[in-house]
């Protein structure tokens, strides 16, 4: 049987380590071996900060996506959208319909044809003269 040795801890640290090492391990002393092991293999110190946690780095993330879905957003519709309809303009081979340009109405359907009288009547006349003389 391994030989125990009591470390002094203030009651309220004690009480906190007692409570994780219940949920991730069998027993304190397993749970004292491999957090050493952690900072010892890794290289760090308990003091140090590791960086922002996961939340902080999915918060920057969801803005540097939220710029990016910006900035592609603003480039359909500066640049994308008018290049492909000049490009489209440019291959179509029909001829768009012409329409008439509204400018003065077309009376051609109500307006009858107005002979005059008086050239015909000039032209009798003249006949008419021509054969009294």
């Amino acid at each position: 049987m391994d030989t125990f040795i009591g470390i002094r801890f203030k009651k309220e640290t004690a009480k906190r380590f007692q409570q994780f090492s219940r949920t991730h391990f069998k027993s304190h002393t397993e749970a004292m071996a491999v957090m050493l092991d952690f900072f010892f293999y890794n290289e760090i110190s308990p003091r140090e900060k590791l960086g922002p946690t996961g939340r902080t780095i999915e918060a920057n993330l969801k803005k540097r996506i939220n710029a990016v879905i910006a900035i592609m957003r603003d480039m359909e519709k500066t640049q994308t959208k008018p290049t492909v309809a000049m490009i489209e303009s440019l291959f179509q081979t029909e001829e768009p319909n012409k329409k008439p340009l509204i400018l003065e109405k077309k009376f051609t359907e109500g307006k009858k044809e107005v002979r005059f009288s008086t050239s015909s009547a000039d032209r009798r006349e003249k006949q008419n003269q021509s054969k009294e003389l």
